[in-house]
């Protein structure tokens, strides 16, 4: 049984594909009413409709996260229509790889902008209302390349990195309010990039992933479940990495 998350209030970025997508589906599965924020206004629609059609709640609100005026302006038309926001998922990220003496300042700020200063522009205009209400699940979706880093990525992993130290420093500072604030960090996660790998690229990658198969948005959105639960209530501060055993010391 999934726990329980009936008449909360949860905002999903990066929700129009990928772990964004099954993440918002499984908040709503589990009573969440689940509030899409992408910049694929179609997408996110259509992902508010299914929802919708299976009996779960949602809305869509199409921005583009490095926006801070027009992400504050959606926050607030959120709050009017539910007077809360109890569940922030901080999960919108892109990828610019290049090695660093080819990276471009305009690949670097990209990147940052979109995963790390997106996140940090979501959270705070969040975290009052969480504060006001002495509630609240803030979970950031990082990356096992945050812990790692890995080369020709020298700006993902940065910004992912920078997600975990940012996470710790707004756990302390909202604790004593009610509010958690935790990161997931997934490994190797099937998506359609992943599909089109060779076989003998894939055995590659399986051969350090102990539990032997690839994660599913499924495996990352189940451990959202739980951090966004009441149980989840003492769990503050922390990086779960959910990659297999991929990164085991």
């Amino acid at each position: 049984m999934k726990f329980n998350l009936n008449n909360k209030i949860a905002i999903v970025t990066g929700a129009s594909q990928g772990i964004g997508k099954i993440i918002a589906f499984e908040l709503a599965k589990s009573g969440a009413h689940v509030a899409c924020i992408s910049r694929n206004k179609k997408a996110i629609e259509s992902i508010v409709d299914e929802i919708t059609i299976n009996g779960g709640q949602a809305s869509s609100f199409p921005c583009d996260i490095s926006d801070a005026d027009t992400l504050s302006e959606i926050i607030t038309e959120i709050i009017k229509e539910n007077s809360r926001i109890d569940i922030l998922v901080n999960n919108a990220g892109i990828t610019k790889d290049s090695l660093l003496m080819r990276m471009s300042i305009e690949q670097w700020d990209d990147v940052i902008n979109t995963n790390l200063k997106g996140a940090f522009h979501c959270t705070k205009a969040v975290v009052r209302y969480m504060m006001k209400n002495k509630f609240g699940r803030i979970i950031n979706i990082t990356s096992i390349v945050g812990l790692t880093g890995n080369a020709g990525q020298a700006n993902y992993a940065a910004s992912k990195a920078g997600l975990i130290g940012m996470t710790k420093s707004i756990a302390k500072e909202v604790a004593s309010r009610g509010i958690t604030a935790n990161c997931i960090a997934p490994g190797w996660i099937e998506t359609p990039m992943t599909d089109k790998l060779s076989g003998e690229v894939k055995n590659e990658f399986l051969s350090h992933i102990p539990v032997g198969r690839i994660g599913s948005p499924d495996d990352i959105a189940n451990a959202v479940i739980f951090l966004a639960s009441d149980e989840a209530g003492y769990i503050t501060g922390q990086t779960i990495t959910v990659d297999g055993g991929r990164i085991i010391n």
